[in-house]
This record gives C-alpha cells, structure tokens and sequence, in this order.
C-alpha cells in the first residue's frame, strides 16, 4: 500500500510534468538569477495543479510532513520545492518543536528567498509561535554564520502584529545592522517596516537612534510608510 508521500509525490511529479513549458521556463529561472531550473509553471497553475494532486488525501503525519517536503527538495525543478513550501504552510498544526530541525535543514539547501521567505515568516514564525522554548533557537540564528538563518531570525515575527517582541527584533536588527550581505540588509529594512504598521513610533525611533549603524538600503525600507505617522 503506498504510503502517503508516495501516493502525493506520484500524483504532483505527473501533474507538474503535463504542465511543463519550456517556453516560459527559462524565464521563470532567469528571474531567480538561474540558481534553479524550472518547469515553467507559474503560481496559479502550479497551486491549481497541486489541489488536485491534494484532493481526496487526509492530513499529514508530522513525519510524512517532513518526508514530502524533503521529496520535494530532492527534485531538481524549483516549483516542487515552492509547492512544499504551500504544503508545510498549510499543516502549520501538525509539527512540534523538533520540527525546527528539518525546516533548518530546508532553509539551509537550495536556498533563495522564494522559498526562505515563506519558510521563514510563515512556517518558522508558527511553530515558534506555538512553541516558544524555540525562541532561544531564534536568538542563536540571528547570529549564525549562514545569511539564510540569520534572515529567518530577523523575519520570523513578520506576522505577528501586536504580539512582536520588539525588543528582540531590535536586538536582532542592531546585530546584523553592519552586514554585507543584501538580503540581511533587505531583510532588516523589510521587518522593520512591517512593525512599523503596528508600532510606528517606535521603529522611527530606532532608525533615529541607530541611523549610524544601519545600512542606508534598511533604513529606506524600513521608512517607506513612516511619514505623517506618529
């Protein structure tokens, strides 16, 4: 009797296979700076495509969880690893705290911010949500050695609105503030302009107050909004 992963994994390999187009593929990899090949799917079709690949199966155990998204990031077209993303975000109740690990281990391997971002401020964020002991996991992120990390830390609380610990994504923002890499920096600006819906106040009040450190790309985008507020 095929498992769960395999039955899904069939399904999804033959559905996103009739689509492919290698018309549109190129294009779609020449956006992503060619890190990965594409089928060519674009978003729409690929999640109509992986609804019916879906239809009929029950909720996934946390290890079949993490057996469908590992299938998926062993296949060489980026849509199977963008629909794990959809898949993992959808199932944000099935995994405990020891989930972290496999989601580490995701972020960490073929990594670009199409599937980082929403592993980060979808996917990390609930389970750190849920389970706050994870937060001291956070705290060793931001000042990990790999960039994808480090961005996950700072992005993790993207959606949390009010209930931002403010202090700690301060903490992780002056920490990374002299960072190189552009996707900190964008990250930094990115987070904090999201904060900035909830608390405006108080990120004008760290850019002011940090305006020495911070590079100029965090600082413009973490101030689109702030003019007029208070």
């Amino acid at each position: 009797m095929p498992t769960l992963p395999e039955t899904l994994m069939d399904r999804l390999v033959a559905g996103f296979e009739a689509g492919r187009d290698p018309v549109r593929a190129p294009a779609m990899a020449a956006y992503m700076r060619n890190q990965f090949p594409f089928l060519g799917l674009p978003a729409p079709a690929r999640r109509s495509r992986a609804r019916t690949a879906l239809a009929g199966l029950p909720t996934p155990t946390e290890p079949e969880l993490a057996e469908v998204a590992r299938r998926c990031w062993a296949r060489d077209e980026r849509e199977f690893q963008q629909f794990a993303c959809d898949y993992l975000t959808a199932h944000l109740d099935v995994p405990g705290p020891a989930f972290l690990g496999v989601l580490e281990e995701l972020i960490t391997t073929r990594s670009w911010w199409d599937t980082v971002d929403p592993l980060a401020t979808h996917v990390v964020g609930g389970l750190v949500r849920r389970h706050p002991a994870l937060l001291s996991r956070m705290d060793d992120w931001s000042t990990a050695a790999d960039r994808w990390l480090i961005r996950t830390a700072i992005l993790h609380q993207l959606h949390y609105g009010p209930a931002t610990d403010a202090a700690r994504l301060f903490a992780y923002c002056t920490r990374q503030a002299g960072h190189q890499d552009f996707f900190i920096r964008k990250a930094i600006g990115w987070a904090l302009r999201h904060y900035a819906r909830t608390n405006p106040g108080a990120v004008r009040d760290y850019l002011t107050a940090q305006a020495a450190i911070l590079s100029p790309l965090s600082i413009r985008e973490a101030a689109k909004h702030l003019s007029g507020t208070r």
